[in-house]
This record gives C-alpha cells, sequence and structure tokens, in this order.
C-alpha cells in the first residue's frame, strides 16, 4: 500500500468514484437515438421503419449450414485458430474481384479486414484524429460515423447535400473559411451511394469535382459505401475510389451477405496500410479467421452476384411499397426523396413539427422511426426523420406508415388548434437542409 493511504482511508478521504476515472474522451461515448430505440421498436406489436437491418430471409441457409460443416470438419485448425490482423489471404483477393464490379483496381496487399466496416471506420478515424481535429461529413451522415469522431474528439463540420448528393460548391465554402482560420480537415467522410440516411445518390458528374477539391486543400477522403451493390435500376455507379488511388475505402458484407458475420475491410494507400493493420492488432489482435474463412467459401461456391440480385429486388419492392403509402397516407406538407437503392427514405415534415418530440407518441402508436437530429454533430434535422424499409414486409411498411401519418396528423391538428405546437420537446435543433429538396 502507497505511503499514507492507510490514514487517508482510516480519515475518511473520499475514493475516486469510477466515472472520475474516465479519459476526457469518453464524454464523448453517448448512446445514439437509434440504438436506443432498438429495445421498443423490437416489440413484435411495434413496426419498425427505424433499423436498418438486412432481411436475410433469401439466404440459402440449408447450403450454409453444410458449408459450416464442412469448414469445421476439413479446416477447423485453421478456422478455430488465431489469424493475422491483416485477414485470410484468399478473401483479401476475392473483395478485389468485388470491389471491381465498382471500377476499383486494387492490390490485396492493400485491403485490411476488419469486424465489420464499423471497425475499419474507428481505427481509420483513431489513426488520423488528434482531439481538436476537424473533419468534414455530410450533412445527414450516418450515426455510427458521428459517434466514432465524438469518441475521438474530433469535431465535425457538416456540408450539406442537395438530390444529386453532396454539393461540390458548398465543399469549397467549407474548406475556404476553414482554410482562413488555419484549419485543414484530416478528411471527407462520404458515403456516395444510397446514403445512410439520407437515401440519396452523389452524381457521377460531381465525384470528379469532389475528388478535385479536397485535393487542392490537401484533405484526405474517406469513402464508405456498404451499399453500392444494392441498386434497383441495375446500374453501379464509380467508386471515388476508382478515381483516386489515395482514397481510403471501406467495404462490408453485411448488406450483401450477412450482417451477423461482421466481416468488412478497408482498402487504403500503402502508407496507411501497416499503421491500420497495428491499429487493429492492438483493438482485436485479429478478426477471426472462422468468419472469413466462411465468407471466402461463400464467395467460392456461391453464386453470390445471383443473391445481391435476390436481395436488390426484395428491397425493390419493399421500397416501392414505402413510396405508395407515403404518397396514400401522409399529410400536405410533407416531401421525401426517391431513393434508387439502399435502405432509407429521408421524410421531412411540415414545419413546426419535431420528429424527435414526436417519437414517444409514434412508438405509443405503435410505429418507430429515426428522427433527424441523431445524425447531424450540431443539432440539426428536427423536422427530419429516417425511414428504413429494408427489414418489414410490404404489408408491415404500409401499416406503419398509416401508424406514422396519423401520428403527424395528431401533431398538425394540434398547431392548428395553438398555432404552435403545444407539444413539449425533448431538445429538437435548427432546421437542416432537405437532401431532396433543392
Amino acid at each position: 500500500m502507497p505511503a499514507g493511504a492507510g490514514a487517508a482511508a482510516a480519515a475518511g478521504a473520499p475514493r475516486p468514484g469510477a466515472t472520475e476515472r474516465f479519459a476526457a474522451r469518453t464524454a464523448g461515448m453517448t448512446a445514439s437515438e437509434i440504438r436506443a430505440l432498438f429495445a421498443v421498436a423490437s416489440r413484435p406489436e411495434v413496426v419498425s421503419l427505424a433499423g436498418g437491418m438486412p432481411n436475410l430471409a433469401a439466404l440459402p441457409l440449408d447450403a450454409l449450414a453444410a458449408e459450416v460443416a464442412d469448414l469445421v470438419a476439413r479446416d477447423g485448425q485453421v478456422a478455430l485458430q488465431y489469424g493475422s490482423a491483416h485477414g485470410v489471404p484468399a478473401l483479401r483477393e476475392q473483395i478485389c474481384e468485388v470491389m471491381a464490379l465498382e471500377g476499383i483496381r486494387a492490390d490485396p496487399d492493400d485491403v485490411v479486414v476488419t469486424v465489420g466496416s464499423q471497425m475499419a471506420l474507428d481505427l481509420v478515424t483513431r489513426i488520423y484524429c488528434d482531439p481538436g481535429d476537424v473533419v468534414l461529413a455530410e450533412g445527414p451522415s450516418y450515426v455510427g460515423a458521428l459517434g466514432s469522431f465524438a469518441a475521438y474528439q474530433a469535431r465535425v463540420v457538416h456540408v450539406a447535400m442537395d438530390e444529386h448528393g453532396l454539393v461540390p460548391e458548398l465543399l469549397r465554402d467549407a474548406l475556404r473559411s476553414l482554410a482562413a482560420e488555419g484549419i485543414t480537415p484530416k478528411f471527407l467522410y462520404t458515403i456516395p451511394n444510397f446514403h445512410n440516411p439520407a437515401g440519396v445518390t452523389l452524381a457521377v458528374e460531381r465525384r470528379a469535382e469532389v475528388l478535385e477539391i479536397c485535393a487542392s486543400y490537401g484533405v484526405a477522403v474517406l469513402e464508405d459505401n456498404p451499399y453500392g451493390l444494392l441498386g434497383f435500376s441495375g446500374r453501379t455507379y464509380p467508386a471515388l475510389r476508382s478515381m483516386d488511388r489515395d482514397v481510403v475505402y471501406l467495404g462490408s458484407f453485411s448488406k450483401t451477405f450477412a450482417s451477423g458475420l461482421r466481416v468488412g475491410w478497408a482498402l487504403v494507400p500503402p502508407a496507411v496500410r501497416d499503421r491500420l493493420v497495428l491499429a487493429a492488432e492492438s483493438a482485436v489482435l485479429c478478426p477471426p479467421s472462422f468468419t472469413q474463412m466462411l465468407v471466402s467459401r461463400y464467395l467460392a461456391a456461391h453464386d453470390w452476384r445471383a443473391q445481391v440480385k435476390t436481395y436488390t429486388e426484395v428491397y425493390r419492392d419493399r421500397r416501392d411499397a414505402m413510396l405508395e403509402a407515403l404518397e396514400a397516407h401522409m399529410p400536405d406538407g410533407c416531401t421525401w426523396n426517391v431513393p434508387d437503392g439502399g435502405f432509407y427514405v429521408w421524410l421531412t415534415v411540415p414545419e413546426g413539427v419535431d420528429t424527435k418530440a414526436m417519437l414517444p407518441r409514434a412508438v405509443t402508436a405503435r410505429v418507430a422511426y429515426a428522427s433527424g437530429t441523431g445524425f447531424y454533430a450540431d443539432g440539426f434535422g428536427s423536422r427530419q426523420l429516417r425511414l428504413s424499409y429494408c427489414y418489414p414486409t410490404p404489408e408491415r411498411i404500409t401499416e406503419g406508415v398509416r401508424r406514422l401519418a396519423a401520428v403527424l396528423e395528431a401533431e398538425l391538428d394540434v398547431m392548428r388548434t395553438f398555432g404552435s405546437s403545444a407539444r413539449p420537446a425533448l431538445g429538437g435543433g435548427p432546421q437542416a437542409p432537405s437532401p431532396h429538396t433543392p
């Protein structure tokens, strides 16, 4: 026992509580609004239009069960052993074949396999950002990214989108303003295809311009592309990485195969790769070889392109059901985008309605959504909400939208009666530009 410790204890000196020992950066580690919804949204009586869970009903589970059994029987001593933090070599080669569909030419050595692309996002933020550094992100942006940026005490500056994705001139304006303050952002974080949560896609003619703007200001680009193969028109958009080999590209099998396997990857420039592997070693030692080898077997032995097509058809049907229900039930003054892929519709409600304040009343009416404020780091989004159509059946989607419309009508009735919303706000914020409104 250190000198004096016993005397201090005997004298009744207070000991520091557990939270007093935490690092300062933990102040930014808060539960996201979307995660907090899961407990209520999973109740069977609630139609959840909140979470972006893939629909796995179309997976060939019998064939996968046979693959698992054969993997354990034939290669169990390797699959169940420690592996490399870099990832299974065969899978890294196959990942390069997957990315080739988006025009990417890559060396398997530059692929680092991770436990889902969220891990890759977190590790890239760790190796790039010191406390107080600035990152650029679309407004709105993926809630998991905002959580990682906050955890590493990075400051997020949002750049607005329109119906064609990130607006290059607004990106230039943001960089010009930051440069005037002597600030160079560490990177631009972008989801160019079928954006989460906004559902929009970055126009092809803007992609080279975005890259040129970032290069001119010395800003790296972090491209997150989990939905890129899930386009409803059959078109696959060229990845930003296909245009610039310095782009850090994140990919995942969560949306095109199975999210529970938690297999993602980062394609990085060679100068970044070694640091990323070291960061992965410190975080998990190594990603599970078992799940990597199962994904590798699936890609080698099964028609995974046909499986992606099946997923796409399922999601397109659900998207159509969502759009038809919105058109049939939503009150006047609501607007929404028409996504051409991915999982999400971004809805803007009439002025005066706070979607975060309305959410408890929606859950009481047995429907859940994700309020827009969870997708901004600066308090915006109180008039927006994200609706996910990937998991519920078309019938459940229709019923969920009908319930949501009834809740919204009740809010508007209160406003019409009293002149403004008489509901107590739960911490809304300034209004955000809507990606589907020019």
